[in-house]
């Protein structure tokens, strides 16, 4: 049980040493994210066509 409590207590202090982004930062890489996921969502949306098309193509379907 010793362990357990100094383990958490460990946690805590580096926990207290981290820093933490602020409202406005979190907000905007958190639309950062979405927008890369969109971007490559789309990317992969494209490529999935093109590649669906030219099969169609070569098979004749």
């Amino acid at each position: 049980m010793n362990k357990v409590i100094n383990f958490l207590r460990e946690s805590y202090f580096e926990l207290k040493k981290s820093v933490w982004l602020s409202r406005q930062q979190m907000i905007q890489s958190t639309f950062f994210v979405f927008v890369i996921v969109g971007l490559v969502a789309l990317y992969i949306a494209i490529i999935d066509l093109l590649l669906s098309r030219g099969l169609n193509l070569i098979i004749g379907g």
